[in-house]
């Protein structure tokens, strides 16, 4: 049971937890935070911390960077694109359907 006094803490990955996750060093994954291509939050002692999301995020961008030759700048608007087209789709689903879109999508 839960006390409505003690607050839930969402799941976080530090930055040897995402790099691992990716396959990547870590500083290859500071470098995206620093970047603006990773969304990182920082304690008080300067440690990073990470949504569980940011493993699936590092690769998309070392994909995008490595497959089609796109510069940061160019792989972080392919990013926002295909963001933006998973959300129209997902709204498009649930307003022709009346459902929420299944998980795999």
């Amino acid at each position: 049971m839960s006390s409505p006094l003690l607050p839930v803490l969402p799941p976080r990955l530090d930055l040897e937890m995402v790099a691992a996750a990716s396959r990547v060093h870590p500083e290859l994954v500071r470098r995206f935070v620093e970047l603006g291509l990773v969304p990182a939050r920082q304690d008080g002692s300067g440690r990073l911390w990470f949504t569980p999301a940011a493993p699936e995020l590092v690769r998309r961008i070392v994909r995008l960077h490595a497959d089609l030759s796109l510069n940061y700048a160019a792989v972080a608007l392919v990013i926002d694109l295909l963001e933006r087209i998973d959300a129209l789709e997902n709204r498009r689903w649930v307003m022709s359907s009346g459902r929420e879109p299944p998980k795999w999508r």
